[in-house]
């Protein structure tokens, strides 16, 4: 299967800025009123998956807490949260909604952890950005959801090209990318990644069957950029 034989999806309101901003401005009065972090994208779970993979090849030796990490569309900043708790604190978040980051730098103060919040669009022109996280480079990528959310714009499929071109800039030489996705299969994944990065691994997730048929809620695929 190429890129080109990936069926696309139909647009959403869950690809547009406006829905995200609006959705964060309300979960900003909520927290302020009840403390309350908002709805956690996949649930809390989808994260504690891929921080434990991370958890576990570093205890093989493979990988260092002390990795830089980005969060690519990290909202109400929970999975950032959760890494830096559990040892990852070279860790930054971006989103490109105001209202996340101004929610996700709410809920880092609330739990004591020091990471750096940054509002950016991670489609933007990498060469005249004036992001300060956009022009570094990273050893790990973390994306949950932010790539099914760009899957559901209008303008997907060349936005879906600008994300890879992107991403595989910020990633280091041999670098990761750890994907989570309630759109895409594995196979999917790989086909829209693949110039830049090659399958690693995908992480057991829940499935479920239907029909006769089995299938996973969510998938999430480790990808190496390709040197």
């Amino acid at each position: 299967m190429s890129s080109k034989e990936v069926e696309e999806l139909p647009p959403s309101q869950l690809g547009t800025k406006p829905y995200w901003d609006g959705c964060y401005e309300k979960e900003i009065e909520n927290f302020d009123s009840h403390g309350d972090v908002g709805e956690v994208w996949f649930g809390e779970e989808a994260g504690m998956r891929v921080i434990n993979w991370l958890s576990d090849k570093e205890q093989e030796g493979e990988v260092s807490t002390g990795a830089s990490i980005l969060d690519v569309g990290c909202g109400n900043g929970v999975l950032s949260v959760d890494l830096y708790k559990e040892g990852w604190t070279e860790v930054t978040g971006v989103d490109y909604s105001p209202a996340a980051v101004e929610l996700a730098r709410k809920v880092a103060k609330q739990e004591d952890c020091q990471i750096q919040f940054e509002v950016c669009d991670i489609l933007e022109d990498m060469d005249t950005t004036e992001s300060e996280a956009m022009k570094k480079n990273y050893d790990i990528v973390v994306d949950k959801g932010t790539f099914d959310a760009i899957s559901l714009a209008e303008n997907a499929v060349t936005d879906k090209k600008v994300y890879v071109a992107n991403i595989a800039r910020l990633v280091s030489s041999g670098g990761l990318l750890l994907i989570t996705s309630c759109n895409w299969t594995e196979e999917e994944l790989i086909c829209q990644l693949g110039d830049s990065f090659t399958h690693r691994e995908t992480i057991p997730t829940p499935q479920f069957s239907f029909g006769g048929k089995t299938g996973n809620t969510v998938t999430s695929c480790i990808f190496r950029k390709k040197k």
